[in-house]
């Protein structure tokens, strides 16, 4: 447990439907300095032993997260425990101790690693008369300010509702609806229950847009197949180097940063591989280990781009001391949204950051894998080459015999012409050859083996 009085002016974001907190601090209520929103509590469980150090490194991504929504942390408690309370998540004691805390360092936001009941949350808040939020309701505040375009936005919005929808709470006894019986009969509905029906509304209309976009989306990608260009998309944890990469093969300016979830809004360019065929590169929205599933149901129509690709490329930070955790929440998300069948090349960057005998580690651990450093530009040729072996990208000269009087030869020689470089064609009646270079992946869509048709 430390704590850091080093103060900061940034504002953390309320979600929507956020409480406020009940009271101000006796600090407050005695004429002293208000509490200073943007100053940061975080909380964290562990069952001790060796688990300890996994807690520890999760509250350290908890405080990159607080700090990429713009809070200062102030005061970390990490409590050692069997399991959460039910009424308040860590015990009594613990709870006067981060009272007490937070009067002194003049805290007024208190995060928890956990996912917080309702009841866990408005018990809190009660006893330390601050606000209080979750990991998801934190990671879903990043999201609403990393939102740009209008997808993004009806995405988090609808990830913050369905968040909210349950953890509304209000007085339902008195000010019930109208009954139909004697003494049932009240002043009608209430703030509480117009609340939750405007929330419901908004839901369906947010719903009905995103499967709008879902279908635009599905439209692109069904264009893009026509096409010749197959589709691989950029995956891994937050932060890995994945827009960094996508910079450096696209030749695109998109923001990279250390900070997470800078990139929620997929890009989609065209990028050629040396001299082969070029292909469709996505990048896409950092995943983190417990994702909220709000946010997974909600950001369904641009991890769908991730579902219909044809590779992934699954970004790692090599140096991170933790890359396996991160490698398997990773793993969890794509399973999640039924992208686990689709293949994956491991890419293993910011390997600059690391040794040889690290090196040597990463290659025997996984041995599938490509080293490289986005940043610097190590190892790029080497992917660029293993993309084009895992695609079938590797061009070869064949010499094909069609019938013109089939229309399905008519139609294959014209797909030849789109998607090959026909060296030769030569007719002789109805018979035509075509020698033709064309990359491997394509003459699997002919009917019959090149040599037989």
């Amino acid at each position: 447990m430390t704590r850091d009085s080093a103060a900061g002016r940034a504002t953390l974001g309320r979600a929507p439907g956020a409480t406020p907190p009940a009271a101000r601090s006796r600090h407050h209520t005695s004429g002293a300095r208000p509490p200073v929103a943007e100053r940061t509590a975080l909380v964290g469980l562990t069952p001790g032993g060796q688990r300890r150090l996994a807690a520890e490194d999760s509250l350290d991504e908890l405080a990159g997260l607080a700090e990429a929504a713009g809070a200062v942390v102030a005061y970390r408690l990490l409590q050692e425990r069997a399991r959460p309370d039910p009424a308040t998540f860590i015990g009594k004691g613990k709870l006067v101790t981060l009272r007490t805390a937070c009067e002194e360092l003049e805290i007024g936001l208190v995060v928890f690693d956990n996912e917080l009941s309702p009841a866990q949350a408005r018990n809190v808040e009660r006893s330390l008369e601050r606000r209080v939020i979750d990991r998801t309701q934190l990671i879903l505040d990043i999201f609403a300010r990393r939102a740009h375009t209008r997808e993004g936005k009806l995405q988090v919005e609808l990830a913050q509702l369905k968040y909210l929808l349950p953890r509304l709470v209000g007085s339902s006894e008195a000010l019930s609806r109208l009954g139909g019986g004697i003494g049932t009969r009240g002043p009608g509905e209430t703030k509480l229950e117009t609340d939750r029906r405007r929330i419901r509304h908004r839901i369906a209309t947010l719903t009905h847009d995103l499967a709008d976009v879902r279908r635009r989306r599905g439209q692109l990608r069904a264009r893009r197949r026509e096409g010749t260009a197959p589709t691989v998309a950029l995956v891994g944890y937050t932060n890995a180097g994945k827009t960094t990469l996508f910079n450096h093969l696209a030749g695109e300016a998109a923001q990279a940063s250390d900070a997470l979830f800078v990139t929620l809004d997929p890009l989609v360019r065209q990028v050629r591989l040396g001299d082969r065929q070029a292909i469709f590169l996505s990048d896409t929205v950092g995943f983190i280990d417990r994702l909220p599933h709000t946010l997974v149901a909600a950001f369904r129509a641009t991890l769908e781009e991730v579902v219909e690709a044809d590779l992934l490329l699954h970004v790692v930070d090599a140096a991170s001391p933790d890359r396996e955790r991160r490698m398997r929440a990773v793993h969890q998300v794509l399973e999640e949204v039924g992208a686990d069948e689709v293949p994956t090349l491991p890419v293993l960057n910011k390997c600059d950051r690391v040794d040889e005998v690290e090196r040597a580690r990463l290659r025997a651990e996984h041995p599938d894998a490509v080293l490289i450093s986005a940043r610097s530009g190590e190892g790029i040729d080497a992917l660029r080459e293993a993309v084009a072996g895992r695609l079938a990208l590797d061009t070869e000269r064949v010499r094909l015999e069609f019938d013109e009087a089939s229309e399905a030869d008519r139609a294959r020689i014209a797909w030849l012409y789109r998607v090959g470089r026909v060296v030769s064609h030569h007719t002789v009646g109805t018979r035509t050859a075509l020698e033709v270079s064309v990359a491997r992946r394509w003459l699997d869509r002919l009917d019959t083996a090149p040599d037989q048709v």
